[in-house]
């Protein structure tokens, strides 16, 4: 079971509390893991990746582990402990400012 914190503002859409559990097979990479969150929450499509060439939007940002894999590529298999589900993969909503 793979464990997803999102961030609130997706939390509220895809209208869950706490962490997302979601089966995923293997190999578990970032793809996957969204593949897996799109299909059980529709309305999250386009809201972290560009639905038509599913790279990651710009301001959201993806972490395992305390490693930002944001710039890893999306086959890359994810960390052990995040297949076993002994940590959580994170997505967060970047901040820009100036």
């Amino acid at each position: 079971m793979i464990r997803v914190v999102l961030p609130t503002p997706l939390k509220t859409l895809a209208r869950v509390q706490g962490e997302v559990q979601l089966e995923v097979e293997e190999p578990v990479t970032q793809a996957s893991v969204l593949d897996a969150l799109e299909l059980r929450y529709p309305m999250l499509c386009g809201t972290l990746r560009d639905q038509a060439t599913h790279k990651r939007r710009p301001f959201v940002r993806f972490f395992a582990c305390q490693q930002d894999l944001s710039h890893e590529p999306p086959d890359k298999p994810l960390p052990a402990p995040i297949v076993t589900g002994a940590e959580p993969f994170l997505v967060i909503g970047a901040m820009a400012g100036g």
